[in-house]
């Protein structure tokens, strides 16, 4: 089929999907079908997409990667009216599916019986209460997340702080084959439809009531991050640069290791900033990709952005052709495609937009359980809904710890920790197989433990194992 073909192919089957929808829904759900049809544009015509031609790529120059050390401090008489200016929008689309939990991903307990939600709500009253402001929290739910947020909400009502909700826009899922949207009717099943990734964000935000709402309470600034990264708490310093220096679009990055080596990068792309993505790049390029000393830092995520440039930016349509990431997966068996976009990629499109290389505690994600692990170990204390560094581990880095699939699940996680060891001096941890670890348990440096298939390895109470390979079969039976 032609591009004109499949063009026409999908305006038909739109319609038919605006046609079946309530009529309260027509006018939202064909805005939504607006910007879908702007995404399926880059699917089937092939010249949309722009390859990167690897030999015009250079590493940031200094100017556009500010040192976080090298901030001005924010002072008093700057904080309280900074902070006014300020939204904290959390990405909160995700499901905890990939931790065998069922709901949003950001009511999973991560630490001392807080959940990532309760945390953050926790940081931002915390905020509120010391300096008598008024800091909102936005969430960008998803069609999957929205009514399990909206539930847990009320806990939080008699709290110091104002919660707004959003929800990015719903888009339908493509059989790879046909080029058609999976779903034939607006009520089609959930598998049928798909969020759109965190680059919706500037559009799905700016639709919604809620950043009308804000704009006249005369706010400016976003800090906008992960749900789910423990590290993304709001820093004066930053607030007061993307002040002073005028930037549109603040981009927090940190210094690569080689668990980051797949992260995107910030580059000088044909004399412009841009985010490339290891999708974007040549096979015969990917490890010098991947290479710490070319590229030497990642995005966090973590994004400051001026709210009057996002006004602008979507009021032009700046950004239709921002860059889209064309995801392969499968539904009932079939190849399908979903169409993403990255919020990292609209740098691009704003002015003065640069990098601030923040410390390594400023990224603290948990993604499974390994992650999970490290955030409620003894690395980490609680204070007022963040996470602090354990003054007395004596090295900078974190360890790097690999659970196997015997501890994917959260369930199975907590049933094969009787408790978290101390992990204060640990360099590397892997565990596979069928293990169980006691209470009270210690690693320190490279500790590995293997039980192979048929064998099972009981850590006692009260080990200490200190650069060692457990392996082979370990009981430990009451008597």
């Amino acid at each position: 089929m032609t591009i004109d073909a499949h063009v026409r192919a999908l305006e038909a089957h739109v319609e038919q999907l605006i046609e079946s929808a309530p009529e309260s829904e027509k006018g939202a759900f064909s805005q939504e079908m607006e910007g879908f049809k702007k995404l399926y544009n880059f699917l089937v015509d092939p010249s949309r997409t722009r390859t990167v031609k690897w030999d015009n790529i250079q590493p940031p120059p200094e100017e556009l990667v500010r040192p976080h050390a090298s901030l001005p401090s924010c002072s008093e008489e700057e904080r309280n009216a900074l902070l006014d200016k300020l939204v904290v929008l959390k990405l909160n689309g995700g499901l905890g599916t990939s931790m065998g939990c069922t709901g949003p991903k950001s009511v999973i307990e991560v630490h001392s019986g807080y959940t990532f939600l309760d945390l953050t709500v926790r940081q931002i009253v915390h905020l509120n209460d010391t300096y008598g402001c008024n800091v909102p929290l936005v969430l960008m739910n998803s069609f999957n997340t929205h009514d399990d947020t909206e539930q847990v909400l009320s806990k939080y009502k008699n709290s110091n702080i104002k919660i707004y909700c959003f929800n990015q826009h719903r888009y339908p899922r493509i059989w790879k084959d046909s080029k058609l949207p999976c779903p034939t009717s607006f009520d089609s099943p959930k598998d049928n439809w798909v969020p759109p990734g965190h680059g919706d964000v500037f559009s799905a935000f700016h639709q919604s009531p809620v950043f009308k709402d804000l704009l006249s309470q005369g706010k400016e600034y976003m800090f906008l991050s992960n749900v789910d990264n423990l590290g993304a708490t709001v820093d004066l310093d930053i607030l007061k640069h993307i002040a002073d220096s005028k930037a549109e679009y603040l981009m927090e990055v940190t210094d690569k290791t080689r668990a980051d080596v797949k992260g995107g990068t910030l580059i000088l792309y044909e004399g412009a900033i841009r985010l490339l993505e290891i999708a974007q790049v040549p096979d015969d390029h990917v490890e010098e990709f991947k290479s710490i000393k070319k590229f030497k830092i990642f995005n966090t995520n973590n994004l400051w952005v001026n709210m009057a440039a996002i006004d602008r930016l979507e009021k032009a349509n700046a950004m239709d052709d921002m860059d889209v990431i064309i995801n392969n997966k499968e539904l009932k068996g079939r190849p399908i495609v979903q169409l993403e976009r990255a919020a990292g990629a609209a740098i691009q499109y704003f002015k003065n937009a640069h990098g601030i290389n923040v410390p390594r505690s400023r990224f603290l994600p948990v993604k499974g359980t390994s992650d999970l692990f490290i955030v409620q170990s003894d690395l980490y204390k609680l204070r007022h809904g963040s996470l602090v560094r354990n003054p007395q581990r004596p090295f900078e880095s974190v360890p790097l710890v690999k659970l196997g699939e015997t501890f994917k699940k959260v369930n199975q996680y907590m049933s094969r920790f009787k408790g978290i060891p101390d992990v204060l001096e640990l360099d590397h941890l892997t565990i596979s197989g069928d293990v169980t670890i006691g209470k009270g348990v210690s690693l320190r440096g490279t500790v590995i433990i293997v039980a192979n298939h048929g064998s099972r390895i009981d850590i006692p109470d009260g080990a200490i194992l200190e650069n060692k390979v457990v392996s082979g079969n370990l009981r430990i039976l009451d008597h």
